[in-house]
């Protein structure tokens, strides 16, 4: 066994059974040692990234990309930082120039040479291991997968020269692992006394999408409604008795929260894009638990538990009294249908609903930096946790279609909601599509620019430039890939489209036409009436 080997060995062993890589001169040895395993070849090293991140928040498992020296690592840059932002357990593995061709101190312009290629990554990654002999890279492997799996969670970044990847693989070291601590009785006591006898509302966060049982349990037992973070739809599920299934952003759900005596948050996600800056109208008192300890957070709990999400709410059900409900179950049919009435608006709602209508209960929604995407990923009905993947964190536009590729090479049907600004700037993955077979409908919503920086503009009162685009014949350009197209003249006909596509299994471009008015998620919008 080679190192590269070694690599892909143990990233499957931690669920990266499939890696997501674009070859080079300095990583060849990834694609000779894979022996049936190769990497998924993608066409730019950003979209390598973005689809282990879309495997990773689809699985809750280890997503793992492999890229190669210098451009490809940089290339690669964006699309880590995105992981960063949204806590996706990613392990991006790059190469370097060969061993024996570097001088410490010395640049003398060997391919693709850099003075610290690992220092583009140290200021976004949980972890950085630059290992450089087969032995060390034995000792770290283990370690740089627990890293990125141990709470926070978070992309990790590890490079080996080219020299080494194709030496003999040295026996593994030992990794501590990430099993997150029990909880302290005395931190879930203090919590309960806190919660015991007051309105409370549930903040669920993305740390809360693998214990989503728990907090419905918890939810029905105490009365508590649940407002889903953009990373924590789904939990719980929008059908749930006790989902709010709105963002904290629109007015039916700020005044929900405003209303309750604690605000009980569960698995994170207290950022400045799911309260508006902090802004959002915040309960007297705040109790959160958390898998690991929050860095100075900027709303200080009246009491934290810290450890197993899972144990924490079972230990509340344990010590706190049944109570019945005490807020309006409804309130979403009452905001979408506010939303649907307005003429502003009406046009987002068909969409949102075209969308829920068109999946099943397995699909992946993947959601652009697009307006389409901001109200599909923040409206749409959520069937259940890790069945939406929104960029929200670092919005970094040209997410939709490369990330699609993780949970559909996971076995998921995926569509993708992208606009044609964000579409544009992964077009070649359309050919990953093809070439896998992956079963991904991609839905462009076209404005012929960018929709949310138009509307910048125009409520700053500026001229609109540099907003406008030049797109192609969508259906043409899928057509001159292999992909299947449908193009749809009104958004209020997308539905039955939308569903055939999806329904049918395999890369299908659906196209259409529509100005939207971005949603109140978006921070233009946070405090317009």
């Amino acid at each position: 066994m080679i190192v590269a080997e070694q690599v892909l060995d143990v990233v499957a062993r931690h669920g990266a059974r499939t890696v997501f890589g674009l070859p080079g001169v300095h990583n060849l040895a990834f694609w000779r040692a894979a022996d049936g395993r190769a990497p998924v070849v993608v066409r730019h090293e950003q979209a390598a990234v973005y689809a282990a991140d879309g495997w990773a928040r689809a699985t809750g498992g280890l997503g793992a990309a492999v890229v190669t020296t210098g451009p490809g690592a940089a290339n690669a840059v964006a699309a880590f930082g995105e992981a960063a932002a949204a806590s996706s357990p990613v392990l991006l593995v790059a190469s370097e120039i060969p061993q024996a061709l570097r001088r410490p101190g010395r640049l003398r312009g060997v391919l693709h040479e850099s003075r610290d290629q690992a220092a583009l990554f140290a200021p976004l990654a949980r972890a950085v291991f630059t290992p450089r002999t087969p032995t060390e890279v034995a000792a770290v492997l283990d370690e740089a997968v627990a890293a990125a799996m141990r709470h926070p969670r978070g992309p990790v970044y590890l490079d080996i020269p080219a020299d080494v990847l194709g030496q003999p693989a040295e026996p593994l070291g030992h990794a501590e692992g990430w099993h997150e601590p029990d909880p302290a009785a005395a931190e879930i006591d203090a919590a309960a006394e806190v919660l015991r006898g007051r309105r409370v509302v549930i903040w669920a966060g993305g740390g809360a999408l693998d214990v989503e049982p728990s907090v419905a349990g918890l939810a029905a037992h105490i009365g508590a409604p649940v407002v889903s973070t953009f990373q924590g739809r789904g939990v719980p599920p929008t059908d749930h008795p006790t989902a709010l299934g709105l963002p904290p952003h629109e007015p039916e759900a700020a005044e929900l929260i405003g209303s309750a005596e604690v605000l009980l948050a569960v698995g994170g996600d207290l950022d400045g894009m799911n309260t508006r800056n902090w802004t959002m109208p915040r309960p007297p008192a705040l109790v959160t638990i958390d898998p690991a300890p929050v860095e100075q957070p900027e709303w200080r709990p009246d009491a934290a538990v810290t450890g197993k999400l899972g144990e924490a709410l079972r230990g509340l059900v344990e010590r706190l009294p049944a109570r019945p409900a005490w807020a309006k179950p409804d309130l979403r049919a009452t905001a979408l249908a506010r939303l649907a009435a307005d003429p502003a608006t009406a046009e987002a709602v068909a969409l949102v609903e075209a969308v829920e209508s068109a999946r099943t209960p397995d699909t992946v929604l993947v959601c652009d930096m697009a307006v389409a995407g901001y109200w599909v990923g923040g409206y749409a009905a959520a069937p259940g946790p890790r069945r939406l993947a929104y960029p929200v964190g670092w919005g970094t536009l040209g997410f939709g279609l490369p990330a699609s590729i993780g949970p559909a090479a996971a076995g998921h049907p995926v569509l993708a909601v992208c606009g044609d600004g964000g579409l544009m700037m992964a077009l070649g993955e359309l050919a990953t599509l093809v070439q896998q077979r992956l079963p991904v409908t991609v839905l462009v919503v076209d404005d012929a620019g960018y929709g949310m920086l138009r509307y910048d503009q125009v409520v700053a009162g500026h001229p609109e430039v540099g907003v406008d685009l030049v797109t192609p014949d969508f259906p043409a350009l899928a057509a001159s890939f292999g992909v299947a197209s449908t193009a749809v003249d009104r958004v209020d006909d997308l539905a039955a489209p939308l569903a055939a596509a999806v329904a049918g299994g395999r890369p299908h471009l659906v196209h259409v036409r529509a100005r939207l008015l971005p949603p109140r998620i978006t921070s233009p919008r946070w405090h317009q009436d």
